[in-house]
Formats: C-alpha cells, sequence, structure tokens
C-alpha cells in the first residue's frame, strides 16, 4: 500500500504537540492505533511496512519516530529503513516490531538508536514504548538543564541513560539476591558505576541484612508520611551507603506495610532515582504482583537467574510464556548460577528457548563467608574465579543495556498493566 498523503486521522498538517509517527506496520496491526496514538498526542503516517518508509518520511518533515514491520527477514527491514534514513538526511529513531522466530536475527543489525517490541503487540504496549523513545529522542546522550518528563510527583532532569536492571524469577532459592548485590559491587567497584540497589522483595527481603546495613526508612514507611502530610524524601535520600559505596533502599521493611505501596508510585520513585545514579538494580520478590509488573515496565533488563536443576527450569519457562504476552520477551536475560552443577548450561538453553546471558560458578563458601561480616564477594575475596564470571556478566549489561524504557503516568499504569496482561498470572510459582 502506498502512503496516503492526504491526512487522515491521527494526522495533522501543522506540527504537532508531540512527534508525529511514520507507521510501517501491516493493515491489521494498525488498525485502531491512529486513534490511540491521537490521544496521547501523536501524529500519524500509514504504510505497510519498511518498503514505505521512505515515502512516509518524505510526507512528514516532522516525522521524528517510525514503527516498523521487521517482517521474516529483518536483515531486509534495516536495509529499506536504512535507506529511507540516507534519503531524509538523518537518523529517525525506529521500533521494530518482529515474530520470536526473527528476534535473534533483528537484534544482530540494530543500530544503538532502535528498539524492538515483540509480537503480539497492543496499542497500549506501543503507546508507552513510544512515551519512552519520544523522551529519548528530545533529551539526547548528555545531560540537559530542563525538565522534559513529569509524572505525578515526579519532576526529574534527564541525564544520559542510566539503566534499571530488575533481577527476577517466580522461583525462590534461586541466587536471586547474590547475584543483585555482587552485580551491584562490580558495577560500583570495577566499573565505577554509581549503583542503587534496591530490595524489592516485599515478602522476605534481606539485601541490607546480607550487607550488614541497619533497615533505614522503606519506601512504604516514606509514602505513608508523604500522605501524612510530611515532605518528600527520595529513594537516593532514603538510602544507606554500603562500604563499598552502592547506596541501598527497600520498598518495604515488613509486608505489612504492602498497602502503602501503589505500584505506580514505586515506579515513580525508581524512575525518579534513575536520574541521580549510574545503574539502578532491583532484587525483587518470586511473584507476579502489581508491584513487579509496574518495575517490569520500567526495567531496561530483567536477569532471570536458573539453577540447573528442573524446577528453576520450569519457572524460567513460564516466565518466558509470561513475558511474550507482556510485550517484554526481548528484556529478559537468562543468568545461570551454580553453571555446570547439574544440568549443563547448553540443556538450559535449549529447554528455556533463551541464550545465556551469564554464567555464574559455584562458589562453596565464599558468598556465605561475605554476607556474615556485612562485605561483598568482590570485597571479601576480589580474585576469586567468580569475580570473573560477574565481571563478564556487567560487561555484556553495559554494552547491551536493552531497551530504554519511560514511566507511565500514574492515571495510566494501571490499565496499561491490564491490558498487557491479557490474562490472569499466577501469584507464585
Amino acid at each position: 500500500m502506498t502512503p496516503r498523503s492526504t491526512p487522515r486521522a491521527g494526522y495533522v498538517e501543522e506540527p504537532p504537540v508531540r512527534s508525529t509517527i511514520a507507521l510501517a506496520l501491516p493493515q491489521p496491526e494498525r488498525e485502531g492505533l491512529p486513534e490511540v496514538f491521537a490521544e496521547a498526542g501523536f501524529g500519524t503516517i500509514e504504510g505497510d511496512g519498511p518498503a514505505d518508509l521512505a515515502a512516509i518520511l518524505s510526507l512528514g518533515a516532522h516525522v521524528s519516530l517510525a514503527i516498523v514491520d521487521a517482517g521474516d527477514e529483518p536483515a531486509t527491514a534495516i536495509e529499506l529503513v536504512q535507506e529511507a534514513r540516507a534519503g531524509l538526511g538523518r537518523a529517525v529513531p525506529v521500533l521494530y516490531v518482529v515474530g520470536h522466530d526473527a528476534l535473534d536475527a533483528l537484534t544482530a543489525g540494530l543500530d544503538g538508536t532502535d528498539e524492538i517490541l515483540t509480537r503480539p503487540v497492543t496499542p497500549d504496549a506501543l503507546r508507552w514504548r513510544l512515551e519512552a523513545m519520544s523522551i529519548r529522542a528530545q533529551v539526547g546522550d548528555g545531560a540537559v538543564g530542563e525538565t522534559v518528563f513529569a509524572s505525578g510527583n515526579v519532576q526529574a532532569e534527564w541525564l544520559a541513560a542510566s539503566p534499571v536492571i530488575s533481577v527476577f524469577n517466580p522461583k525462590g532459592g534461586v541466587g536471586k539476591t547474590t547475584i543483585a548485590t555482587s552485580l551491584a559491587a562490580v558495577l560500583q567497584l570495577r566499573r565505577e558505576r554509581d549503583v542503587l540497589l534496591i530490595d524489592g522483595d516485599t515478602v522476605t527481603g534481606h539485601v541490607a541484612l546480607s550487607l550488614g546495613l541497619p533497615l533505614g526508612t522503606a519506601l512504604a514507611d516514606q509514602f505513608a508520611d508523604e500522605d501524612a502530610g510530611e515532605p518528600h524524601r527520595s529513594l537516593i535520600e532514603l538510602a544507606t551507603t554500603h562500604s563499598s559505596g552502592i547506596r541501598v533502599a527497600a520498598l518495604t521493611n515488613s509486608p505489612l506495610s504492602l498497602g502503602h505501596l501503589a505500584p505506580e508510585r514505586v515506579s515513580e520513585a525508581i524512575m525518579e532515582a534513575r536520574h541521580s545514579v549510574g545503574t539502578v538494580i532491583v532484587d525483587l520478590h518470586p511473584s507476579y504482583s502489581e508491584v513487579n509488573l509496574a518495575v517490569f515496565a520500567i526495567s531496561d533488563r530483567i536477569i532471570v537467574p536458573v539453577t540447573p536443576d528442573l524446577p528453576a527450569i520450569r519457572a524460567a519457562v513460564q516466565l518466558k510464556e509470561i513475558a511474550m504476552e507482556l510485550g517484554m520477551l526481548d528484556r529478559l536475560g537468562l543468568v545461570v548460577n551454580r553453571a555446570n552443577s547439574g544440568v549443563s548450561v547448553a540443556d538450559i538453553e535449549v529447554t528455556t528457548g533463551m541464550k545465556a546471558l551469564g554464567e555464574i560458578r559455584s562458589a562453596g563458601m565464599a558468598f556465605v563467608w561475605s554476607a556474615n561480616v556485612g562485605r561483598t564477594v568482590i570485597e571479601k575475596f576480589p580474585k576469586h574465579k567468580v569475580v570473573e564470571d560477574l565481571e563478564r556478566l556487567a560487561d555484556r549489561l553495559l554494552a547491551s543495556p536493552g531497551p530504554a524504557r519511560a514511566a507511565a503516568h500514574e492515571r495510566d499504569v494501571r490499565s496499561m498493566l491490564r491490558s498487557l496482561l491479557g490474562r490472569r498470572l499466577p501469584a507464585q510459582a
């Protein structure tokens, strides 16, 4: 189909309030999108696929983002996008929509400004990804001196992107906290990243305990104080600094305070904090709670620790299936913990359908001895072989942090999550 050169719903001839979107998707997937985007302030110009992109871009001088069908041959789609950009004379960021079978081929050829959304997609999933991309297109890579994003109680200056990395598996006992604290220490001490480590396990969290830190004011308690009229304090202000330099904060200190943790407020607090540090790591409880879903929505990468045993592997397979429904499969990163002490890494990759982002060897009692004195293994045993594994994992994360996210507006986060779910999720695996 040739792109429409006459205005239609959602497209405006004058510069729109927000970006105009080049919408290069097959007709069935475009259905209803111009109306959804128009409600959010985006204009649209439509075509059937990447072959139409050059013509689409020529119609709209103010087009600044594109959604493109990657099809079954991602290399061809990427080539057509590059040709369209060359004709326009500027690099329009592209969100590729792709099936799971072609995901690996597409990822290998992406430019740094481009992102991926895996099918099936929903209008809300596309809208919120565009929200994030639109913000980053305005910000660029450096710091800015004005507020470019405001949501609820958050007004933050946008700095160069600081990734939010969640650590999650719906099965407990796979080493989530160990990997979260150790990864934080490697990034802080070996890669000079200023790290905020958030204990997001709202039931049995023990990050502070494993690091020998006192329990400070948790975010849930701060929300209760704010509701009672006390001043706002950010996660950075609530955090306690560990001897390694890691800043540590908790969502709750007791399950009894869970009622104060509205999911949208949690996501906003994390997004506020990410502009004050180099990396945010969130250690999550093994459940599909609304708080966890809100954190998923703003995470750049979701690290999935798996131990080489069947229950942990089954939980990872379940997570992958749910991630496909949530449109977040591209953000999962499998990490095999206690590698090669049971099921082989290769077999885990085949069973889960995910390639391992990292392999962490069994370190005997090193992690236990470190926790007993409130230190990380990087501090206590800096030359241990397991530290090399953690450094490799950190480097892979820094090299490919995943598609960046922006916090959803407070009034919309619940409906966004429900629309992404599509079915009831298990409370805990």
